[in-house]
């Protein structure tokens, strides 16, 4: 080993020395890096934050509603502390991020089967494409007085809405992306061998891939605004969860416990876009050279 390093000339020895104490600062630099982008990340959702919260104290102080109906930000944040310290409130957010995880993944196998296979034949777009726009455009809650004859006050019922609501729009952006594929990748795929589900799985999904997402994010919206309908309404006892406290708090009219459980429903909703869909955006970009490293 010796007598290889004296075949190294002296400076690219010492190049490669200190390229590898350079090498050991790489993890600290990664870090520091990860902090920026997080922090550049974050304190824009601050301020919004910040302001919204300004705002809020502002109409109370303007007396525009008592304060029995209309409580300040800092009581309503008391009042959320005081909840988060208690396991029933964990027990309620982990039932209705369970029932999410499981109807918006039954909804994006339906929506991206259905999309696929009204993209790839003519006869089903003619049929069914509308039909599928007709769903979206249906408002979720229209949906739980059949779910609700059919399938009674349970699991099911809420799944069913949920999968309802969310199916279409994930369908409908996969149609979307397929739809703006260029035909030359397309047949540049099929000259290289990629037919049938090969070519589905390795040259439409992936050049589809923005518009799959866009629609994956705009069908876990209308899953969420779904869910929490059908809890509001489908209450099943021993199950607590946010739609039901909601509904628990507006029937005891305490506004501080409504308004603390609404700040739930809007911190999950964001974390879900901030976590997982905008992640999903910024590595599409990069690979496609759409943003910087």
């Amino acid at each position: 080993m010796a007598a290889d390093r004296s075949l190294v000339p002296a400076p690219n020895r010492l190049a490669q020395e200190i390229g590898g104490l350079d090498a050991l600062d790489r993890p600290f630099v990664l870090g520091e890096q990860r902090l920026r982008r997080l922090g550049r990340a974050l304190w824009p959702k601050l301020v919004a934050v910040v302001v919204v919260l300004a705002l809020w104290q502002a109409v109370v102080w303007t007396e525009w509603r008592p304060s029995y109906v209309l409580p300040g930000p800092g009581r309503v944040l008391a009042e959320l502390g005081d909840l988060a310290g208690t396991a029933k409130f964990w027990s309620a957010v982990g039932t209705t991020l369970r029932r999410a995880a499981t109807g918006f993944a039954l909804a994006i196998a339906v929506g991206t089967a259905l999309g696929v296979a009204v993209s790839r034949s003519r006869t089903l777009r003619r049929g069914v494409g509308a039909m599928i726009t007709g769903l979206q455009s249906m408002p979720s809650i229209a949906w739980f007085p059949l779910a609700i004859l059919l399938l009674r006050l349970s699991e099911s019922a809420i799944l069913f809405v949920v999968v309802l609501g969310a199916a279409p729009a994930v369908a409908n952006g996969l149609i979307s992306g397929i739809d703006h594929i260029p035909p030359l990748l397309v047949r540049a795929g099929r000259v290289l061998g990629a037919r049938g589900l090969d070519s589905v799985r390795h040259v439409i999904l992936p050049a589809a891939l923005p518009g799959y997402v866009a629609g994956l994010k705009q069908g876990w919206a209308f899953a969420w605004r779904s869910l929490m309908a059908g809890e509001l309404l489908v209450i099943i006892e021993g199950r607590p969860a946010v739609g039901s406290q909601l509904q628990f708090a507006r029937e005891l009219s305490d506004a501080p416990g409504l308004l603390a459980w609404m700040l739930v429903v809007l911190a999950i909703g964001i974390l879900v876009d901030t976590l997982v869909f905008a992640g999903m955006e910024r590595r599409i970009r990069r690979r496609r050279g759409l943003m910087g490293g």
